[in-house]
């Protein structure tokens, strides 16, 4: 076969690949950073690039205008290379949304009670060992393993190849006088299990000293990590990013679909690990701590995220029957994970239910306290997937949608992430249709979050620009309804306001993006609540969970029908209930086994299976609803904007 030249003008040295190859792949080859939101799916048109010279074979343009394609753009993901090639790559986008657990440290507390001897898994141990002689030549290993038994009074002790090579040489050093730290997970539980020796440290550790374990959520959006003092149980660094992964797919889907390529599974699996290691620098640096004296990480994340961290094809879980490798993982240790603190470090990824409730939503109940309470409560992290769980401390059910991207600024044409630039709140004025706005960074739009979609489309739907069918009234007397190249559509800000000189506008298309996020979502908790016999009137909190929860407005989104119509008391934003689950469990054994309980107790629904969740989708497709009377509020809001504004010609 054939090999070309391809030369990107941002790389140090072009790269030879033969026939057929795909300009991401070369881009990957040559180290040149493309943005992959859809996971190679050729839908985001976000790794568009310019070919200057030479020959490739487009198999898709969508996202591309006439005039880009008449400018040599092509979508990297869809490119293929069919002879010698000189490509410019524009500027990709940075990352800069503001990370809130990182920038703004969220007071947590120790758990009342919370006592390390008696909660915590992790054991350090001063020793006096009595040395060998030539009347006593028992074995370093054995004699070392009696001293521990005897202090603890009980065990089995595991120990691994890499620090049994070290032994004796460290319980020479100090003259048989040593610091032996442990983790002994299951003793509450099981007492014939094995505890493992994580370190043996030369000299005694004075009590003074720091032991430390992280706490880590990875979103599909962003890994936060909250490094913790074990023996006072503090949190002394919050820090957040942004997953890396995010490149090569915004969603689950893609990501799956992206670690099904050549090598896309180790890459999606390194990027994770960049992401965390380097938040794992970050923490330390903050209190002056050592990566290598961290000994203990507990992980929440949801199903896909644990398969894609540890390297396990994920394929299984977008196919039918949607079923995981693996929903507890065994116990692991750092070397083998790839994370970079002790190499004996303790790994507990929290166990998860099914293909899309995973360790995030475990993690979240026990949080939320939903399990320990009498109340009916409904517990929801928004997102690209709607995972809800329905219940209290005598039932759990739960169940997924995939809700899409749209919310999180994806397959909508001026869509963004919360980056600086982003509109994140939106009025729309009842008599003249002239929108005015909010945005991240107080600077000029560049486009449209989630929160700021939530925001327009509410008060588009409330000002009668927009029917409940989500379509424009094209009679309105304003120049902000107009035909544009994907149909019908609402300038938000005109170019002489925006930082990159087009207009920003949200398109019919967008608006039926939305649309069906927002139905997917009421559908999947309104099935949840109908498979148990319990209306949702009957419901007496909703939880909210996830980042993107905080920025909601919660009037806004009833006006949608993404929530439902209750008093709005009765709701409650957690924030990242995933993280503060894994902190949890990072501290206290009697904790990781609720969230084991948790896991089991769930009842799992898969709505793909069940024929009511598109009835009952289709009926959500309308703003709020088709059923006006599930939402009185609604109701009321409309008969009064009616009563303001002025009726069409």
């Amino acid at each position: 076969m054939a090999e070309h030249t391809v030369l990107f003008d941002v790389a140090e040295q072009p790269v030879h690949v033969p026939t057929g190859t795909l300009l991401s792949e070369a881009a990957r080859l040559a180290g040149v950073e493309l943005n992959q939101p859809c996971g190679g799916q050729g839908r985001c048109g976000r790794c568009a690039v310019q070919v200057k010279t030479g020959s490739v074979r487009s198999r898709s343009t969508l996202r591309l205008s006439a005039e880009d394609v008449a400018a040599g753009y092509v979508l990297a993901c869809q490119a293929v290379v069919e002879g010698n090639v000189a490509v410019a790559v524009p500027p990709q986008e940075k990352i800069e949304r503001r990370l809130t657990t990182d920038r703004t440290v969220r007071e947590v507390s120790v758990p009342p009670g919370y006592d390390p001897a008696q909660h915590q898994s992790i054991r350090r141990l001063r020793l006096t060992l009595s040395p060998p002689t030539m009347d006593d030549q028992t074995d370093d290993w054995s004699r070392l393993k009696w001293a521990l038994q005897k202090q603890m009074g009980r065990g089995n002790i595991d120990i691994s190849l890499r620090l049994l090579r070290q032994m004796g040489a460290r319980l020479r050093e100090q003259d048989w006088q040593v610091t032996a730290i442990l983790d002994t997970p299951m003793w509450d539980f099981c007492p014939d299990c094995p505890a493992r020796l994580i370190d043996l440290i030369p000299g005694h550790v004075p009590d003074e000293e720091p032991l430390w374990g992280v706490a880590i959520d990875i979103g599909t959006t962003t890994v936060t990590l909250w490094l913790v003092e074990l023996i006072s149980g503090e949190v002394r660094a919050q820090v957040a990013e942004y997953n890396r992964q995010i490149a090569r797919g915004e969603d689950v889907i893609s990501r799956i679909i992206y670690a099904s390529k050549n090598g896309g599974g180790e890459e999606l699996r390194q990027l994770v690990l960049d992401t965390i290691n380097e938040l794992v620098e970050r923490a330390c640096g903050r209190v002056k701590a050592d990566p290598q004296q961290i000994v203990k990480a507990t992980i929440a994340g949801n199903s896909t995220m644990m398969h894609l961290l540890l390297g396990i094809p994920a394929a299984s879980i977008r196919l039918s029957p949607f079923v995981t490798a693996v929903n507890e993982v065994p116990p692991l240790t750092a070397a083998e994970v790839g994370l970079a603190i002790h190499p004996e470090a303790s790994v507990d990824c929290l166990p998860g239910v099914a293909s899309y409730v995973g360790a995030d939503i475990t993690a979240g109940v026990l949080s939320s306290g939903m399990d320990d309470t009498e109340k009916v409560t409904l517990f929801m992290d928004i997102g690209t997937n709607g995972e809800t769980v329905l219940g209290s401390s005598e039932w759990l059910v739960t169940c997924a949608c995939s809700a899409g991207p749209a919310f999180e600024g994806a397959g909508v044409v001026d869509g963004m992430r919360a980056t600086r630039g982003a509109i994140e709140e939106v009025w729309v004025n009842s008599r003249t249709y002239e929108p005015s706005w909010r945005v991240i960074g107080n600077v000029k739009p560049r486009g449209i979050c989630g929160s700021g979609l939530i925001s327009l489309l509410a008060e588009l739907f409330l000002t009668g620009v927009i029917d409940k069918g989500g379509h424009f009234n094209t009679h309105l007397q304003t120049p902000r309804v107009r035909e544009g190249e994907h149909g019908p559509e609402y300038v938000v800000a005109w170019g002489s306001e925006t930082a990159h000189g087009r207009d920003i506008v949200l398109t019919r298309v967008d608006i039926d993006n939305l649309i069906r996020a927002k139905a997917a979502i009421y559908a999947g908790f309104t099935i949840l609540a109908e498979s148990v016999g319990v209306p949702l009137e009957m419901v007496e909190q909703v939880l909210i969970g996830g980042s993107f929860g905080k920025y909601i407005n919660v009037e806004k989104a009833i006006h949608l029908g993404l929530l439902p119509d209750m008093p709005w008391d009765r709701f409650q934003f957690l924030g990242n209930t995933a993280v503060l689950g894994a902190y949890r469990a990072l501290l206290d054994r009697t904790a990781r086994a609720r969230i084991q309980d948790i896991a089991s107790r769930m009842t799992y629904i898969e709505l793909s299976a069940d024929n009511r969740f598109y009835e009952a989708f289709t009926s959500a497709l309308f703003l709020p609803h088709t059923e006006l009377n599930r939402f009185p509020s609604v109701a009321q809001a409309l008969g009064q904007s009616e009563a303001v504004a002025p009726e069409a010609p």
